[in-house]
């Protein structure tokens, strides 16, 4: 008890309690760190294993073309410059045998490039004289350095940026080095050579031991991210139905998004972070050779990267959906449950024809949609007639109903009794608050005061009830704590529940343009499905 009179205070324990146990048990789990750092390892090589093939692979690069200075036989053929082979494979190598490719095209490019320009610069400069010699070779490497460091940042020459790194640096060691041992053009063909030896070391082993293709990765990624749409929506939708608010998380999770208990929203957000990805696995599969399901050169694999930014727009609504399920502002639970056959029926429609085209993908096959579409759309016009013919229940209801009027039902025949309960609450608390008020004015007029007593527990549900379906809750708080209780308190009341009914209209109005852009995703997979030649197959 706080010391005005008919309140109550709860007492809250501080957060910091509250987490005392978590630090225990932090303290308690750095005794077993090695333990944890080979779970954790375990279990990233557990969700993708070529992570682990493609370590071994370059190790295996690495230590063939370590053997040519091992040995002594080719030790004595290559001598100390096939240490440049070395540093191709570790540079070169990378994950798919595309990204590869395209890292091989431009390392020979690069170092072809940089091989001849060191030739004819040496020459030059060998015939101007010992004087002028040092002065054109540092004038050509200034000069080097300001125009590849400028060309790699134009917007046209950005994918081959690491072709001007090669040059840059290749150039300098080519000409630097021959300067000082006297025979440039020998310096420049022993490094071109030790070159290649790398280079091919690396396409070989990347692509004949265990090969990642990109065009793989990049195919199943758009399916995951088909399932993680869908999964995401029903996710959302069967949370926000079941929801009775009494459990909504802190508000310091809701900006973290940190939500354990929906796995398919943090696949859902990384559909939408996986731009750049979808775009570098399509750069690199341009570059490899017909593979696998992938038998016809100039695979689209730019339509790839279409679907999926078709994909993320529609997943602007599903996190819009989510917003609404964890904002301050809620609709009460039992107007939800009024509508919930028709939200769950369009979701149920929506995230079928979802995984339906990522099967399609999956499978590579092309089938039509006609059906899943026109059933996507009438549970959508179900949807919108039930949320126009009971639109009253979204909007204020400072008037009492006319009860001899019958309330149209929706299919699953909820009666109103239970949306009406907060009105009759307000009646019941206004006639008795109006009571205490006058009983609490005679008795200071007659100069005695009544002893503090807590609060009815009908009260107390009350206040707990407001607290739970009001917004915002600590404004109401505060009219009831301070007692001031004028005439517009109850007016104020309901216009703030019918602003928290109004946020299921949101919902609704969010669910329904993700239904209409759902045409435009269809499109686009009909789109690619005709361009990369998948089978026909009708429903």
């Amino acid at each position: 008890m706080n010391g005005k009179m008919g309140s109550v205070e709860i007492n809250i324990p501080p957060a910091t309690k509250a987490k005392q146990p978590e630090v225990s048990k932090k303290s308690d789990f750095q005794g077993f760190s090695c333990k944890a750092w080979i779970w954790n390892v375990w279990e990233f090589c557990k969700e993708d294993s070529n992570r682990v093939a493609f370590s071994f692979k370059v190790g295996l690069a690495v230590l063939l073309v370590s053997l040519l200075i091992l040995l002594r036989g080719p030790y004595e053929i290559f001598g100390t410059n096939i240490i440049w082979s070395i540093l191709t494979v570790a540079i070169m190598f990378e994950y798919t045998v595309g990204a590869t490719f395209n890292r091989g095209f431009n390392r020979a490019l690069g170092s072809l490039l940089a091989g001849i320009l060191a030739i004819a610069v040496t020459q030059l400069a060998l015939r101007t004289g010992r004087v002028a010699e040092p002065i054109i070779i540092g004038f050509s490497i200034f000069s080097i350095g300001a125009i590849t460091s400028f060309m790699k940042l134009w917007p046209s020459f950005v994918p081959y940026e690491y072709g001007f790194r090669v040059i840059l640096f290749t150039y300098c060691l080519i000409i630097v080095s021959g300067y000082r041992m006297g025979n440039p053009i020998g310096t420049a063909m022993d490094r071109l050579y030790s070159i290649a030896i790398g280079g091919l070391v690396a396409v070989f082993v990347n692509v004949l031991v265990f090969p990642i293709w990109a065009g793989e990765q990049l195919h199943k990624e758009l399916v995951n991210s088909f399932n993680s749409l869908a999964d995401s929506l029903e996710e959302c939708v069967k949370k926000y139905l079941e929801d009775d608010g009494l459990d909504h998380p802190e508000f310091s999770k809701t900006v973290m998004d940190e939500f354990p208990d929906e796995p398919a929203y943090r696949k859902c957000r990384n559909t939408l972070n996986s731009s750049a990805k979808l775009e570098s696995l399509a750069n690199a599969a341009k570059w490899e050779p017909p593979h696998g399901r992938f038998q016809h050169f100039f695979y689209p694999w730019s339509e790839y990267v279409k679907v999926g930014a078709v994909l993320r727009y529609c997943a602007y609504e599903v996190m819009a959906l989510h917003g609404v399920l964890h904002s301050e502002i809620q609709a009460p639970y039992n107007l939800r449950i009024i509508f919930q056959s028709e939200i769950q029926g369009a979701t149920n429609q929506a995230a079928e024809l979802v995984r339906s085209l990522g099967k399609d993908i999956c499978n590579m096959k092309r089938s039509l949609k006609t059906s899943l579409l026109k059933r996507v759309q009438s549970s959508t016009e179900r949807l919108q007639r039930a949320i126009d013919m009971h639109s009253y229940l979204l909007t204020a209801h400072s008037d009492p109903l006319d009860n001899s009027k019958p309330l149209p039902k929706l299919s699953h025949a909820l009666s109103s009794t239970l949306y009406d309960l907060p009105d009759q609450l307000d009646d019941l608390d206004s006639t008795s608050l109006e009571n205490s008020s006058n009983q609490l004015t005679q008795n200071m007029q007659s100069g005695t005061l009544p002893p503090a007593q807590t609060e009815s527990y009908h009260e107390m549900m009350r206040k707990q009830s407001r607290r739970l379906h009001s917004w915002p809750s600590r404004e109401v708080d505060a009219f009831e704590e301070e007692g001031s209780f004028s005439t517009d308190f109850l007016p104020r009341i309901r216009a703030l529940e019918s602003t928290a009914a109004l946020s299921l209209a949101t919902f609704t109005s969010l669910l329904i343009e993700f239904v209409v852009r759902l045409d435009h995703l269809v499109e686009a997979v009909d789109e690619l499905s005709r361009m990369a030649k998948f089978k026909h197959e009708s429903l």
